[in-house]
């Protein structure tokens, strides 16, 4: 199955990079991270998706000695196409160490518009120790089962709503296959999925139109990927046996945001 994933042009990479410095200079942080989170990071975008940049940025040393708590997230006003907000170091540390699944997959985007090498190999290299798979099953099945529930009824469906519940399907899937973290693209997943086989072909015709049609293009209802949908959703919600262990110690990621932000008092 091909899949496209729509990624960023250059003029759009210079748009996303800019505001990110601007962000730099108004807010006096770092960005050690930046990607997309949304459709076009998952491989099934259409022509006129929106850019979802997810970002993480870390302060002077002087913003961690305050007694009153700072606000430790950013965001623009969401403008045209873009949407762009992050999540400051300390919070996506404290996030990582719950095993928070969103952080965890942006990770794996596969469209990076900005990253520091030094700080966030050693953020990846954490990923594994701190990976719930009851945690990251319960996200994945929720969010499958709500939008299953929200918008997979009816004769008509909005065609990007499909792809809002395969591949959280399929992550809970990956997880119940014993393969460890999920990777975000849909493609990935995909690969590592067995669909009956007129479940697959509904599959690749509505991806064939989706990366072809716009956000708001409806389609009739795919009989056979709607029964594979709900069969495999009410078989996942009867599993009870999940591993819940999760590394819970904290040192590592300590000496990790005092060597970040301790980096920080250095001219950049």
């Amino acid at each position: 199955m091909k899949l496209n994933i729509h990624g960023v042009d250059d003029t759009m990479r210079q748009r996303v990079n800019e505001t990110l410095d601007s962000i730099e200079r108004e807010h006096d942080v770092k960005v050690l991270f930046a990607c997309e989170s949304g459709s076009r990071g998952w491989g099934f975008a259409s022509p006129d998706s929106d850019y979802d940049v997810r970002f993480l940025y870390v302060h002077r040393p002087e913003w961690y000695l305050k007694v009153e708590p700072q606000r430790d997230v950013i965001e623009r006003p969401i403008s045209d196409e873009l949407d762009i907000s992050g999540w400051e170091w300390r919070k996506a540390l404290g996030l990582l160490k719950r095993a928070n699944p969103t952080l965890i997959e942006w990770q794996d985007s596969p469209i990076i518009y900005r990253e520091d090498t030094l700080w966030m190999n050693r953020l990846r290299q954490t990923l594994p120790q701190f990976f719930s798979p009851l945690k990251a099953r319960y996200h994945y099945l929720s969010m499958a089962q709500r939008n299953f529930k929200e918008h997979l009824q009816g004769d008509s469906i909005r065609l990007k709503k499909y792809f809002y519940v395969l591949r959280p399907l399929l992550a809970v899937k990956w997880i119940d296959e014993g393969k460890g973290i999920p990777p975000m693209p849909f493609g990935k997943l995909l690969a590592g999925s067995t669909l009956p086989a007129a479940a697959y072909s509904e599959l690749e015709a509505l991806l064939d139109t989706k990366q072809q049609a716009g956000e708001s293009h409806y389609a009739p209802c795919c009989e056979q990927l709607h029964a594979f949908i709900a069969r495999e959703l009410d078989a996942a919600a009867m599993r009870t046996d999940i591993d819940p262990a999760a590394y819970t110690e904290t040192a590592a990621l300590d000496q990790l945001l005092f060597e970040t932000v301790m980096a920080q008092s250095k001219p950049r």
